[in-house]
């Protein structure tokens, strides 16, 4: 168990030099000499995309956050699996991700104007950010220089990205193989803000939570019925809000919901069972917590953004995001 102990910390203190050091390659205003326009296209071509789909916000930030969970801001997301390769994007937890052909306009606007210049990962990060703002959510300083990966494979997604059945050590353990701590674990869960889920991701906790067809007793007895009527044990189909009401809106509701034990996810309902997060919790379930929300949110947001980046001559720059050059 102690050696156990010693490989896991031994790994979470390679990821975060990683973390740290290729992070240093990255700047505001990356572009501005060799495609100054670059942010105002992808604003522009954002704006246009959320004025007809707004809830493409949601899948957008959870495609950023998937992203960089699994090798890191390396844009490996967006590639397409080959005849001998099944890709990130179809491993079963990405299935349900969508916005590539977002991703993939704005990228084209940009190669337009700027051919081979901006990464696809840089794009991913700024589309993200960008749709959030529009939301009247977190604005935050996205930091360029980010390089395209040239590999993505469905088995790691598994073993990087945190799962909605994880509980409270799980989680901060995940977190921290990445460099992010507990704050900015409960405050990223914050993005469930927006948002819909499938009934599968969370029918456990409704109909046999502990093999007897059980409800989880974490969850609001209140909560469980009215999740009944909309999911079938079996069903895999029907998407629910994740913050019912203001699904569409960026907001604290989030943490109203999770205070009052109504978080869809086991992962909702795990912030309650630490206190440094169970505190943040409770002090930001009000419309006054909103403001240092959406500050926490833009710094947790930066750092996330510099998770494994490839940057220097490292990777590529994809002429398409879906293939690699």
């Amino acid at each position: 168990m102690a050696f156990s102990k010693q490989i896991l910390v031994f790994l979470v203190l390679v990821g975060i030099f990683n973390i740290s050091c290729n992070a240093q390659g990255l700047k505001l205003g990356f572009y501005k000499k060799t495609c100054p326009t670059a942010e105002a296209i992808v604003k522009k071509e954002t704006a246009s995309i959320m004025a007809v789909a707004p809830t493409l916000a949601a899948p957008i930030l959870r495609m950023h956050f998937h992203d960089c969970f699994v090798r890191g801001c390396d844009a490996s997301i967006l590639l397409n699996s080959t005849t001998n390769n099944q890709a990130e994007k179809d491993s079963f937890p990405n299935l349900s991700l969508r916005g590539y052909g977002s991703i993939d306009r704005v990228k084209s606007a940009v190669e337009k104007k700027c051919p081979g210049v901006v990464s696809c990962a840089d794009i991913l990060a700024l589309v993200a950010r960008d749709a959030v703002s529009l939301l009247n959510g977190a604005f935050w300083p996205v930091p360029l220089g980010r390089r395209d990966g040239n590999v993505s494979n469905s088995t790691e997604v598994l073993f990087n990205l945190p799962p909605p059945f994880f509980n409270i050590t799980q989680l901060k353990a995940n977190f921290a193989s990445k460099g992010l701590n507990a704050k900015d674990l409960v405050v990223l869960s914050g993005g469930h803000t927006i948002g819909t889920s499938h009934c599968s991701s969370f029918t456990n906790r409704l109909y046999n939570f502990t093999g007897v067809g059980d409800s989880d007793p974490s969850l609001d007895s209140n909560y469980v019925a009215r999740l009944k009527t909309r999911c079938s044990a079996t069903d895999t189909t029907t998407l629910v809000e994740m913050d019912p009401g203001s699904f569409k809106t960026f907001d604290t509701e989030y943490y109203t919901l999770v205070a009052k034990r109504r978080g869809l996810f086991t992962s909702d309902a795990a912030l309650l069972a630490d206190s440094e997060t169970r505190a943040y919790v409770t002090s930001h379930a009000t419309p006054q917590g909103s403001k240092a929300f959406l500050k926490d949110f833009a710094k947790s947001m930066v750092k996330m953004g510099k998770i494994g980046v490839l940057t220097g001559s490292q990777g590529e720059i994809r002429k398409t995001c879906g293939f690699v050059n």
